[in-house]
Parts: structure tokens; sequence; C-alpha cells
């Protein structure tokens, strides 16, 4: 093993003799001195388990750290999942409530249609059977249709002789059921 001193510079350079008394006592005071510092930097790198504790700790404290982060941005990421499916949902119901209202408003334009196209054909109908039954009128004898427009204002009486006629059919139908049976 050589000796050898460190410069100013951090490197090392061979040492030199004293060249005195006081030279020799200074170097062995700085020498005093830097055995205890090089044995308490040896023993720290020699206790291979105190370091390892600490390493660990670290770690640890890093991996807590980290998964106090990876839940952060897990929940974070869960938020904004959330949110996304709330807001597709809002657009699924509107687009679904406008769709049934259109639909609506297609039925009950659909339905006012079908209702003048019945009341047009009702009025037709209407139409066609008076021109019918002014025809009719027109073409009977003076007597009978002077009886039927007194029976279109006041119809009791034509129904009171519809009834006497309804009568006397029964009464006929009967007593020839009776004649059959004996």
């Amino acid at each position: 093993m050589t000796d050898s001193t460190q410069g100013a510079d951090g490197r090392s350079t061979p040492a030199s003799g004293a060249k005195g008394p006081d030279e020799m006592r200074r170097q062995l005071d700085e020498g005093r001195g830097r055995p205890g510092d090089a044995a308490a930097e040896l023993a720290g790198k020699a206790d291979v388990r105190g370091r390892a504790k600490a390493r660990a700790a670290d770690l640890k404290d890093k991996a807590g750290a980290m998964t106090v982060q990876l839940r952060g941005s897990a929940s974070h990421a869960g938020h904004r999942m959330q949110e996304t499916a709330a807001r597709a949902g809002h657009r699924a119901q509107e687009r679904a409530s406008h769709a049934g209202h259109q639909a609506q408003e297609r039925a009950v334009h659909a339905g006012h249609r079908a209702h003048e196209r019945a009341v047009h054909a009702g009025h037709t109908v209407h139409d066609r059977a008076a021109d019918a039954g002014h025809t009719v009128e027109e073409s009977l004898p003076g007597p009978v249709r002077s009886a039927v427009r007194s029976c279109r204002n006041d119809p009791r009486p034509l129904l009171i002789a519809a009834g006497a006629v309804a009568a006397l059919a029964a009464a006929g139908v009967l007593a020839r059921r009776r004649a059959g049976r004996h």
C-alpha cells in the first residue's frame, strides 16, 4: 500500500515526507481526523441491513404516494365516465322524447285528416239522400206529396198510423197460426 494525500482539487497525490517537526505534527493531526471519518464511512457502507431498511422505507413511502395518486386518478376517471354516461343517457332520452312527440303529432294530424274526410263523406251522403228524397217527392202525385210534407213537419200521425198497421199485421199473423192448428 502506498501513502497518499488528498489535494485541494480532490485528487490523490503521493505523500511526501515531513520537512520538519512542525510539518510532521501537522500531518499527524490531519491523519488523526481522517481515520475516524473513514471508519464512520466504512461502517455506514458496511451497515447493509440498515441501508436496506432505509431503502425499503423510501420505497414504501413512494409506493404509498403512488397508490394515493393512482386512486385519485382512478376516481377522477370514474367520475368522468359517469358524467359521460349520464350525458349520453340524457341525449338518448331527449331523442326518444322528441321522436315520441313527432309520432304523436303525426297521429293527431292523421286523425284530423280522417275526421275531415268522414265529415265530407257524411255531407256528401246527406246531400245525395236529400236530392234523392226531393226527386222522389217531386215525382209523387199532389195529394201524396202534401201528406209527405205534413208528416215531415209533424211525424206523430204517421207514427200512430204505422203502429196501427203493425198491430193489424200482427193480429193477422196470429189468426193464421190459430187457424192452422185447429
